[in-house]
């Protein structure tokens, strides 16, 4: 029997001949045999190996989820365990992971409490209008980074994308000396405390740069096309490219207005009249005895109220968020 190596690296390929090439030279290559070999191990010992590399990364990849899933999930169970808890086992010094004595009537009494419309009221009307106004902006910013071309555009971008780096911490002062010198804010100035609240925050660059990557993945030859027909740029935009980028649009205005209903430092800060606050604001400021001390029970009744809504926002809209971000991740 013949064999020939051919070597390469740690691998070692062996052409075995079983009495093919003996005496002919013809070589019947139904008979030949392919031997590799890799480090002295058989192929199923490198199966095996495989096998359990495999099982021993998806253990860890799951018991990672597990974990993270613990780390999320925990603070909501406290916030509902405490909820039910009475102010006396509250503020004790061993806490259980259960209460005691359930107060359903924690609920009851908190919406006693907490003027759940008026704030709810407010929200919406901040939420709403500034979430329209935000996709307006969105919309008119994506379309002229992504189709229109001018001098500067690329530079333009460039510098939108660094002001993503700073912090909206640092512009509350600028914004609020801003408002204040055009007149906005006042105890009974209600249009202008809610303009407050709406106009600074019309214009997002982060959802610029979500739409605007799902705009260029739009192909060219539709805008030649509408060209062809006669269409102007405003007309391909609103019936071409709107309807095309609609489950981004979905995801913005969901992703925007929970941002409103969690917003709490802005609207605090310039918000001067209770009429006017919104409802994490009324969260913070609504449950204090009469001795000076927070009502935590009452309190994180009302949160859990408050936070049901956007847990359910959520759910029933999940998947349009991760389809509008995946296919602005991905550009055609």
């Amino acid at each position: 029997m013949a064999v020939l190596p051919f070597k390469r690296k740690k691998q070692e390929t062996f052409v075995e001949d079983t009495g093919a090439m003996k005496g002919s030279q013809n070589i019947d290559t139904k008979k030949l045999k392919l031997v590799i070999r890799v480090s002295n191990s058989s192929v199923e010992t490198i199966e095996k190996r495989d096998k359990v590399l495999k099982i021993i990364s998806t253990i860890l990849v799951y018991a990672f989820l597990v974990v993270m899933a613990l780390v999320i999930i925990l603070p909501f169970y406290w916030m509902i365990i405490t909820s039910l808890k009475t102010d006396t086992e509250i503020r004790a010094t061993t806490q259980t992971f259960w209460p005691q004595i359930i107060m359903w009537s924690n609920y009851a009494d908190c919406l006693g409490r907490f003027n759940f419309p008026l704030y709810l009221g407010n929200t919406l009307i901040v939420g709403i209008i500034s979430t329209i106004g935000t996709l307006i902006t969105t919309i008119f910013a994506a379309f002229a980074f992504a189709r229109l071309e001018f001098r500067g555009k690329d530079t333009l971008f460039t510098i939108f994308l660094m002001t993503m780096m700073i912090p909206g911490e640092m512009m509350v002062i600028t914004n609020y000396i801003t408002v204040a010198n055009l007149g906005m804010l006042g105890e009974d100035n209600a249009i202008g405390v809610f303009a407050a609240m709406i106009v600074p925050f019309w214009v997002s660059v982060f959802y610029i740069y979500l739409l605007r990557q799902n705009f260029k993945q739009i192909p060219n030859e539709l805008y030649f096309a509408s060209k062809v027909d006669g269409k102007s740029d405003w007309n391909y935009l609103w019936r071409v490219m709107v309807p095309l980028a609609m489950p981004t649009l979905i995801s913005i205005f969901i992703l925007k207005l929970m941002g409103s209903w969690n917003s709490y430092v802005w609207p605090n800060l310039v918000a001067d009249n209770e009429n006017f606050r919104l409802i994490s604001n009324g969260l913070r400021s609504s449950f204090t005895a009469t001795d000076g001390n927070p009502q935590y029970g009452l309190q994180m009744a009302a949160t859990v109220l408050v936070t049901v809504p956007l847990l359910l926002l959520f759910i029933f809209f999940r998947k349009y968020i991760m389809r509008g971000v995946g296919r602005a991740g991905i550009k055609g």
